[in-house]
Protein backbone atom coordinates (compact mmCIF):
# COMPACT_ATOMS: atom_id res chain seq x y z
CA UNK A 1 0.00 0.00 0.00
CA UNK A 2 1.37 3.41 -0.95
CA UNK A 3 1.53 6.40 1.35
CA UNK A 4 -1.79 8.24 1.29
CA UNK A 5 -3.66 5.38 -0.39
CA UNK A 6 -7.21 4.76 0.80
CA UNK A 7 -7.67 1.94 3.32
CA UNK A 8 -10.30 -0.74 2.87
CA UNK A 9 -12.41 0.99 5.52
CA UNK A 10 -12.51 4.18 3.47
CA UNK A 11 -10.15 6.10 5.78
CA UNK A 12 -7.07 7.65 4.20
CA UNK A 13 -3.72 7.95 5.87
CA UNK A 14 -3.27 11.40 7.38
CA UNK A 15 -0.95 13.35 5.12
CA UNK A 16 2.09 14.51 7.03
CA UNK A 17 1.09 12.62 10.18
CA UNK A 18 2.00 8.98 9.55
CA UNK A 19 5.58 9.47 8.40
CA UNK A 20 6.44 5.81 8.88
CA UNK A 21 4.55 4.80 5.74
CA UNK A 22 6.26 7.21 3.37
CA UNK A 23 8.38 5.67 0.57
CA UNK A 24 11.94 4.61 1.35
CA UNK A 25 14.93 6.53 -0.02
CA UNK A 26 15.86 10.18 -0.29
CA UNK A 27 17.91 12.25 -2.67
CA UNK A 28 21.34 13.66 -1.82
CA UNK A 29 19.83 17.12 -1.82
CA UNK A 30 17.23 16.04 0.77
CA UNK A 31 19.94 14.44 2.90
CA UNK A 32 21.96 17.66 2.81
CA UNK A 33 18.85 19.60 3.79
CA UNK A 34 18.39 17.22 6.73
CA UNK A 35 21.93 17.85 7.98
CA UNK A 36 21.46 21.60 7.72
CA UNK A 37 18.09 21.46 9.46
CA UNK A 38 19.39 19.20 12.22
CA UNK A 39 22.29 21.55 12.97
CA UNK A 40 19.93 24.53 13.05
CA UNK A 41 17.53 22.73 15.39
CA UNK A 42 20.38 21.66 17.68
CA UNK A 43 21.58 25.27 17.85
CA UNK A 44 18.08 26.45 18.68
CA UNK A 45 17.86 23.88 21.47
CA UNK A 46 21.09 25.17 22.99
CA UNK A 47 19.85 28.76 22.77
CA UNK A 48 16.58 27.80 24.44
CA UNK A 49 18.46 26.03 27.24
CA UNK A 50 20.51 29.17 27.82
CA UNK A 51 17.50 31.49 27.75
CA UNK A 52 17.55 31.96 31.50
CA UNK A 53 17.32 30.16 34.80
CA UNK A 54 14.41 27.80 35.25
CA UNK A 55 12.44 27.71 38.46
CA UNK A 56 13.87 26.03 41.52
CA UNK A 57 11.91 23.08 42.89
CA UNK A 58 10.50 24.96 45.87
CA UNK A 59 9.23 27.74 43.56
CA UNK A 60 7.04 25.44 41.46
CA UNK A 61 3.35 25.13 42.35
CA UNK A 62 2.25 21.47 42.66
CA UNK A 63 0.13 21.55 39.51
CA UNK A 64 3.18 22.56 37.45
CA UNK A 65 5.42 19.98 39.13
CA UNK A 66 2.90 17.30 38.16
CA UNK A 67 2.45 18.86 34.69
CA UNK A 68 -1.30 19.12 35.35
CA UNK A 69 -1.43 15.32 35.46
CA UNK A 70 -0.62 15.16 31.74
CA UNK A 71 1.51 12.56 29.99
CA UNK A 72 3.06 13.29 26.61
CA UNK A 73 4.66 11.59 23.67
CA UNK A 74 7.71 13.32 22.17
CA UNK A 75 5.65 14.46 19.17
CA UNK A 76 2.94 15.99 21.35
CA UNK A 77 5.51 17.74 23.55
CA UNK A 78 7.34 19.09 20.49
CA UNK A 79 4.08 20.62 19.22
CA UNK A 80 3.71 22.43 22.55
CA UNK A 81 0.76 20.16 23.30
CA UNK A 82 -1.09 21.29 20.16
CA UNK A 83 -1.89 17.85 18.78
CA UNK A 84 -5.56 17.26 19.49
CA UNK A 85 -6.53 17.33 15.82
CA UNK A 86 -3.52 15.58 14.22
CA UNK A 87 -2.45 13.45 17.20
CA UNK A 88 -2.95 10.02 15.69
CA UNK A 89 -1.07 6.93 16.86
CA UNK A 90 0.23 6.76 20.42
CA UNK A 91 -0.41 10.46 21.10
CA UNK A 92 -4.16 9.92 20.75
CA UNK A 93 -4.70 8.06 24.03
CA UNK A 94 -3.36 11.10 25.96
CA UNK A 95 -4.89 13.96 23.93
CA UNK A 96 -7.80 12.84 21.74
CA UNK A 97 -8.94 9.20 21.57
CA UNK A 98 -11.04 9.77 18.44
CA UNK A 99 -7.84 10.59 16.49
CA UNK A 100 -6.78 6.94 16.70
CA UNK A 101 -8.77 6.12 13.56
CA UNK A 102 -7.21 8.89 11.46
CA UNK A 103 -4.57 6.36 10.39
CA UNK A 104 -4.16 2.58 10.33
CA UNK A 105 -1.28 1.68 12.67
CA UNK A 106 -0.25 -0.91 15.24
CA UNK A 107 2.42 0.88 17.29
CA UNK A 108 4.19 0.05 20.55
CA UNK A 109 6.07 2.93 22.18
CA UNK A 110 8.24 3.19 25.29
CA UNK A 111 8.31 6.63 26.93
CA UNK A 112 10.48 8.64 29.30
CA UNK A 113 9.52 12.06 30.69
CA UNK A 114 11.79 14.10 32.95
CA UNK A 115 11.88 17.52 34.60
CA UNK A 116 15.00 18.24 36.71
CA UNK A 117 13.56 21.26 38.54
CA UNK A 118 10.50 19.32 39.71
CA UNK A 119 12.43 16.12 40.38
CA UNK A 120 9.86 14.51 38.09
CA UNK A 121 10.74 11.40 36.13
CA UNK A 122 8.23 9.03 34.56
CA UNK A 123 8.47 5.80 32.60
CA UNK A 124 5.84 3.93 30.66
CA UNK A 125 4.51 2.61 27.41
CA UNK A 126 1.64 2.81 24.94
CA UNK A 127 0.10 0.28 22.54
CA UNK A 128 -2.35 1.46 19.88
CA UNK A 129 -4.13 -0.74 17.32
CA UNK A 130 -6.25 0.75 14.55
CA UNK A 131 -5.37 -1.97 12.03
CA UNK A 132 -7.24 -5.11 13.05
CA UNK A 133 -10.74 -3.62 13.05
CA UNK A 134 -12.82 -0.50 12.57
CA UNK A 135 -12.97 -0.14 16.36
CA UNK A 136 -9.50 1.11 17.33
CA UNK A 137 -8.07 0.60 20.79
CA UNK A 138 -5.14 1.71 22.94
CA UNK A 139 -3.62 0.97 26.35
CA UNK A 140 -1.09 3.05 28.26
CA UNK A 141 0.69 2.72 31.60
CA UNK A 142 2.91 5.46 33.01
CA UNK A 143 4.43 5.59 36.47
CA UNK A 144 6.92 7.90 38.07
CA UNK A 145 8.14 10.04 40.93
CA UNK A 146 8.03 13.71 41.87
CA UNK A 147 10.70 14.53 44.47
CA UNK A 148 10.40 18.30 44.78
CA UNK A 149 12.01 18.53 48.21
CA UNK A 150 15.54 17.65 49.25
CA UNK A 151 14.20 17.08 52.75
CA UNK A 152 12.87 13.62 52.06
CA UNK A 153 9.23 13.82 50.94
CA UNK A 154 8.75 11.29 48.16
CA UNK A 155 5.72 11.33 45.90
CA UNK A 156 4.86 8.66 43.35
CA UNK A 157 2.11 8.31 40.80
CA UNK A 158 0.50 5.81 38.45
CA UNK A 159 -1.53 6.63 35.34
CA UNK A 160 -3.34 3.86 33.41
CA UNK A 161 -5.60 4.45 30.41
CA UNK A 162 -7.67 2.44 27.94
CA UNK A 163 -9.07 4.14 24.85
CA UNK A 164 -11.51 3.25 22.07
CA UNK A 165 -12.31 5.06 18.83
CA UNK A 166 -14.80 4.48 16.03
CA UNK A 167 -15.33 6.16 12.63
CA UNK A 168 -19.03 7.04 12.37
CA UNK A 169 -18.43 8.02 8.74
CA UNK A 170 -15.38 8.61 6.58
CA UNK A 171 -15.15 12.11 8.05
CA UNK A 172 -16.54 11.93 11.61
CA UNK A 173 -14.73 10.02 14.38
CA UNK A 174 -15.60 9.57 18.07
CA UNK A 175 -13.54 8.27 20.97
CA UNK A 176 -13.52 7.58 24.72
CA UNK A 177 -10.65 6.99 27.14
CA UNK A 178 -11.03 5.58 30.64
CA UNK A 179 -8.35 6.67 33.09
CA UNK A 180 -7.17 5.63 36.54
CA UNK A 181 -4.81 8.00 38.38
CA UNK A 182 -3.18 7.44 41.77
CA UNK A 183 -0.75 9.77 43.57
CA UNK A 184 0.81 8.90 46.92
CA UNK A 185 3.19 10.68 49.27
CA UNK A 186 5.73 8.76 51.30
CA UNK A 187 8.59 9.85 53.55
CA UNK A 188 9.08 12.65 56.04
CA UNK A 189 11.02 15.88 56.26
CA UNK A 190 14.50 15.17 57.57
CA UNK A 191 14.97 18.61 59.08
CA UNK A 192 12.33 20.77 60.68
CA UNK A 193 8.72 20.51 59.62
CA UNK A 194 6.20 18.36 61.44
CA UNK A 195 8.10 15.07 61.35
CA UNK A 196 6.18 11.88 60.64
CA UNK A 197 2.77 13.52 60.35
CA UNK A 198 -0.06 13.27 57.87
CA UNK A 199 0.87 16.75 56.64
CA UNK A 200 4.58 16.27 55.96
CA UNK A 201 4.75 12.51 55.57
CA UNK A 202 1.61 11.68 53.64
CA UNK A 203 -1.62 10.02 54.72
CA UNK A 204 -0.68 7.01 56.81
CA UNK A 205 -2.40 3.63 56.43
CA UNK A 206 -2.74 1.45 59.54
CA UNK A 207 -3.58 -2.23 59.82
CA UNK A 208 -3.96 -3.99 63.19
CA UNK A 209 -2.28 -1.05 64.88
CA UNK A 210 0.75 -1.12 62.58
CA UNK A 211 1.82 1.40 59.98
CA UNK A 212 1.71 -0.46 56.64
CA UNK A 213 2.08 2.35 54.14
CA UNK A 214 0.57 5.54 52.83
CA UNK A 215 -2.86 6.27 51.45
CA UNK A 216 -3.14 7.99 48.08
CA UNK A 217 -4.22 11.63 48.18
CA UNK A 218 -5.40 11.26 44.56
CA UNK A 219 -7.15 7.98 43.74
CA UNK A 220 -9.58 8.54 40.87
CA UNK A 221 -11.30 6.88 37.94
CA UNK A 222 -12.27 9.34 35.23
CA UNK A 223 -12.71 9.53 31.46
CA UNK A 224 -12.11 11.64 28.35
CA UNK A 225 -14.46 12.07 25.37
CA UNK A 226 -13.62 13.43 21.93
CA UNK A 227 -14.94 14.15 18.46
CA UNK A 228 -12.85 14.70 15.32
CA UNK A 229 -14.16 16.00 12.00
CA UNK A 230 -12.15 15.54 8.81
CA UNK A 231 -13.23 18.72 7.02
CA UNK A 232 -11.03 18.05 3.96
CA UNK A 233 -8.32 15.53 3.12
CA UNK A 234 -5.82 17.80 4.90
CA UNK A 235 -7.86 19.71 7.51
CA UNK A 236 -8.93 18.20 10.84
CA UNK A 237 -11.01 19.79 13.62
CA UNK A 238 -11.23 18.27 17.11
CA UNK A 239 -13.17 18.86 20.34
CA UNK A 240 -12.04 17.15 23.55
CA UNK A 241 -13.13 17.02 27.19
CA UNK A 242 -10.74 15.47 29.72
CA UNK A 243 -11.26 14.21 33.28
CA UNK A 244 -14.99 14.66 32.83
CA UNK A 245 -15.99 13.15 36.20
CA UNK A 246 -14.82 16.50 37.62
CA UNK A 247 -12.24 15.40 40.25
CA UNK A 248 -11.93 19.12 41.16
CA UNK A 249 -8.20 19.31 41.86
CA UNK A 250 -5.20 20.81 40.11
CA UNK A 251 -3.39 17.48 39.81
CA UNK A 252 -6.23 16.00 37.74
CA UNK A 253 -8.05 19.03 36.30
CA UNK A 254 -11.12 18.93 34.11
CA UNK A 255 -10.34 20.61 30.78
CA UNK A 256 -12.42 21.41 27.71
CA UNK A 257 -10.85 22.41 24.41
CA UNK A 258 -9.93 21.44 20.90
CA UNK A 259 -7.72 22.11 17.93
CA UNK A 260 -7.49 22.72 14.21
CA UNK A 261 -4.74 20.98 12.26
CA UNK A 262 -3.54 21.07 8.67
CA UNK A 263 -1.31 18.35 7.25
CA UNK A 264 0.32 17.97 3.83
CA UNK A 265 2.86 15.51 2.45
CA UNK A 266 5.82 17.35 4.01
CA UNK A 267 4.53 19.45 6.88
CA UNK A 268 1.85 19.64 9.57
CA UNK A 269 0.73 22.63 11.63
CA UNK A 270 -1.85 22.92 14.40
CA UNK A 271 -3.31 25.41 16.87
CA UNK A 272 -5.08 24.26 20.07
CA UNK A 273 -6.77 25.93 23.00
CA UNK A 274 -8.28 24.66 26.23
CA UNK A 275 -10.00 25.89 29.38
CA UNK A 276 -8.69 24.48 32.67
CA UNK A 277 -11.49 24.49 35.25
CA UNK A 278 -9.64 23.38 38.40
CA UNK A 279 -5.90 24.03 38.49
CA UNK A 280 -6.30 27.57 39.84
CA UNK A 281 -8.92 29.51 41.75
CA UNK A 282 -10.57 30.68 38.53
CA UNK A 283 -10.84 29.04 35.13
CA UNK A 284 -7.64 29.60 33.15
CA UNK A 285 -6.68 29.04 29.54
CA UNK A 286 -3.79 27.50 27.66
CA UNK A 287 -2.95 28.31 24.03
CA UNK A 288 -0.68 26.01 22.04
CA UNK A 289 0.70 25.95 18.51
CA UNK A 290 3.15 23.65 16.78
CA UNK A 291 4.31 22.13 13.56
CA UNK A 292 6.71 19.74 11.89
CA UNK A 293 8.58 19.66 8.59
CA UNK A 294 9.72 16.39 7.06
CA UNK A 295 13.30 16.26 5.76
CA UNK A 296 14.82 13.40 3.73
CA UNK A 297 11.63 11.33 4.03
CA UNK A 298 12.40 10.16 7.59
CA UNK A 299 13.48 13.12 9.75
CA UNK A 300 10.70 15.38 11.08
CA UNK A 301 11.90 18.67 12.57
CA UNK A 302 9.39 19.92 15.14
CA UNK A 303 8.75 23.09 17.10
CA UNK A 304 5.98 24.38 19.32
CA UNK A 305 4.86 27.22 21.57
CA UNK A 306 2.66 27.18 24.66
CA UNK A 307 1.16 29.97 26.74
CA UNK A 308 -0.17 29.01 30.18
CA UNK A 309 -2.37 31.76 31.61
CA UNK A 310 -2.63 30.21 35.08
CA UNK A 311 1.15 30.03 35.52
CA UNK A 312 1.72 33.21 33.44
CA UNK A 313 4.27 31.21 31.48
CA UNK A 314 5.52 31.07 27.89
CA UNK A 315 7.36 27.94 26.74
CA UNK A 316 9.18 26.88 23.58
CA UNK A 317 9.60 23.26 22.55
CA UNK A 318 11.87 21.72 19.92
CA UNK A 319 12.04 18.13 18.76
CA UNK A 320 14.04 15.84 16.48
CA UNK A 321 13.13 12.33 15.33
CA UNK A 322 13.95 9.50 13.00
CA UNK A 323 10.80 7.75 11.75
CA UNK A 324 11.30 4.64 9.65
CA UNK A 325 9.05 1.88 8.39
CA UNK A 326 9.79 -0.43 11.33
CA UNK A 327 10.73 1.86 14.21
CA UNK A 328 11.02 5.47 15.37
CA UNK A 329 13.31 7.30 17.80
CA UNK A 330 12.11 10.69 19.03
CA UNK A 331 13.25 13.36 21.48
CA UNK A 332 11.91 16.73 22.63
CA UNK A 333 13.00 19.54 24.96
CA UNK A 334 10.56 22.14 26.30
CA UNK A 335 11.91 25.24 28.05
CA UNK A 336 10.07 28.02 29.84
CA UNK A 337 10.98 31.38 28.32
CA UNK A 338 9.38 33.42 31.10
CA UNK A 339 7.38 32.77 34.23
CA UNK A 340 9.81 30.39 35.96
CA UNK A 341 8.51 27.08 34.64
CA UNK A 342 10.39 23.79 34.53
CA UNK A 343 12.46 22.31 31.72
CA UNK A 344 10.96 19.09 30.35
CA UNK A 345 12.57 16.26 28.37
CA UNK A 346 10.52 13.61 26.55
CA UNK A 347 12.06 10.61 24.77
CA UNK A 348 10.31 7.80 22.91
CA UNK A 349 11.23 4.57 21.12
CA UNK A 350 8.49 3.00 18.99
CA UNK A 351 8.13 -0.24 17.05
CA UNK A 352 5.65 -0.38 14.16
CA UNK A 353 4.16 -3.85 14.39
CA UNK A 354 2.16 -3.47 11.17
CA UNK A 355 5.48 -3.43 9.28
CA UNK A 356 6.15 -7.03 10.37
CA UNK A 357 3.20 -8.47 8.47
CA UNK A 358 1.92 -10.13 11.66
CA UNK A 359 -1.23 -8.02 11.78
CA UNK A 360 -4.22 -8.41 9.51
CA UNK A 361 -6.23 -5.37 8.47
CA UNK A 362 -9.98 -5.12 8.74
CA UNK A 363 -12.06 -5.77 5.65
CA UNK A 364 -14.93 -3.67 6.95
CA UNK A 365 -16.13 -0.80 4.80
CA UNK A 366 -18.63 1.99 5.18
Amino acid sequence: MRYGEAMSSGIRLTRGALLAQRPEGASRRAAAAWRTGALSAAGALLMASAAGPAAAADELPPQLAYAYGENETPRAAAFGGALRALGNGTSAVFLNPSAMVETRVYHLQALFQGSPEAGRHAYGGVVVDSVTGKLAGALSFVGGFVDMDDGGIKRSYLDARAGLAYPLTERVFVGLTGRYAKITQDGTLLQGGLGDSSVSGGLRAWEDGKLVGRHAFVDEFTFDAALTVKATDSLYIAAVGQNLTYPDNGLLPTTVGGGVGLGTADFSIEVDGLADLNSYRDTTFRLMAGGEYLVADHFPLRAGYRFDQGADQHALSLGLAYVGTQFAVEGTVRRALAGGGPTTFVVGLAYHLESSGLTRGSSDSF
